[in-house]
């Protein structure tokens, strides 16, 4: 990807983990990139890792439409189009909560960040990339380990994962025919705040707490870039990225 015209970047969740990591990597690469979470400061913090490059903080909900709405009006305000988005924000709600225990609201949280924050940023993304000249880009889901098999007590995050997929597989198609490109990427053990739980102790499916190998989220952002800088004749469906020794292929 030689042309600056064609490096632009959407990252929601930017302001911390993944989302942080994934906007820094494409900032060194050239990309100009639009950063989006809860907290302008935190998305300071995130351009600030890269001061020579082209960032932009834009406070976003991604569960208002409202707010997704102003997100990429000014990422095109700034920039003149959108390339990509990596769809990122996303919460885990209430770890380690009873299925006859979690309050609706808690449930609705995580359905409103988790899958209708990633369709509203979807579906935003995809109008403009339809109607852009030239027409197309790509959008990138951070799905999750969940999406393929869950963890105990986790039916909020993990409903919303498996959802994502569907979500993924219908943009993927709808975008055919207006060469916008969709896929997905499964991340499991990242080593960020929120799972810095996993390396004291995280609950097995057998009832017993066992420390977790993760890895670097810097590995998992050379794979989006990997993913977000191919030609969009050609598209990675869905990745799996994962601490190598996490108890997830086998039987742990």
């Amino acid at each position: 990807m030689t042309d600056r015209q064609s490096k632009i970047a959407v990252v929601t969740g930017a302001g911390s983990g993944i989302g942080r990591a994934v906007a820094v990597e494409l900032l060194r690469a050239g990309w100009s990139v639009a950063l989006a979470g809860r907290r302008v400061e935190t998305l300071e913090a995130t351009a600030a890792l890269v001061p020579e490059g082209a960032a932009l903080a834009v406070r976003t909900d991604v569960s208002d439409p409202e707010d997704v709405a102003a997100l990429f009006a000014a990422a095109v305000d700034r920039f003149g189009r959108v390339d990509l988005l990596f769809n990122n924000a996303g919460t885990f709600g209430p770890g380690g909560v009873p299925v006859e225990e979690l309050s609706y609201d808690a449930w609705r949280h995580v359905v409103d960040t988790n899958l209708n924050g990633a369709f509203l940023c979807a579906q935003a993304a995809y109008r403009r990339m339809k109607e852009q000249v030239p027409q197309g880009g790509r959008i990138i889901n951070n799905g999750s380990i969940s999406a393929h098999t869950p963890r105990p007590l986790s039916v909020a995050y993990t409903a919303t994962k498996h959802a994502l997929t569907g979500l993924t597989k219908s943009l993927s198609l709808d975008g055919r025919p207006y060469n916008i490109a969709v896929g997905q990427i499964d991340i499991g053990n990242a080593a960020t705040d929120m799972t810095a739980r996993m390396q004291t102790g995280a609950l097995q499916a057998n009832g017993e707490m066992a420390p977790e190998p993760v890895m670097d989220a810097a590995d998992v952002a050379r794979t989006v870039r990997h993913m977000a800088e191919l030609p969009l004749e050609a598209n990675v469906q869905f990745a799996t990225v994962l601490a190598t020794a996490m108890p997830y292929i086998g039987r742990g």
